[in-house]
């Protein structure tokens, strides 16, 4: 069972990538020293790297008109996964994002 700061720290990765982007689950990863919440912030960058991504790609796509249903669609899933993630880091588990590029290794 992890501990109430392990997981408090464990949902900040994920929520903060709602606000701040990667910077969130990264300076969470930096500063952690639990292997669980540096799990959670390996799993949260890498969902926010890869974001970051998309909207890139639907920014590019915007000249041909479907970039704006894509970015639209990258906003709602970065909202719907990091909750989900968010809900499963509060019951103690770790959750794998979908559509997830691996950047970083989680151990």
């Amino acid at each position: 069972m992890a501990s109430s700061d392990t997981k408090t720290m464990s949902v900040l990765a994920h929520v903060l990538g709602l606000f701040v982007g990667f910077l969130g689950p990264l300076i969470i990863y930096l500063v952690s020293e639990d292997n669980t919440t540096k799990n959670h912030a390996r799993y949260a960058l890498n969902w926010q790297i890869s974001a970051a991504i998309y909207f890139l790609v639907s920014f590019v796509l915007i000249f041909v008109i479907i970039g704006f249903f894509t970015m639209v669609a990258v906003g709602i899933v970065n909202l719907i996964f990091c909750i989900m993630a968010a809900v499963k880091a509060s019951h103690g588990e770790l959750w794998k994002y979908p559509l997830s590029i691996q950047f970083l290794k989680v151990k």
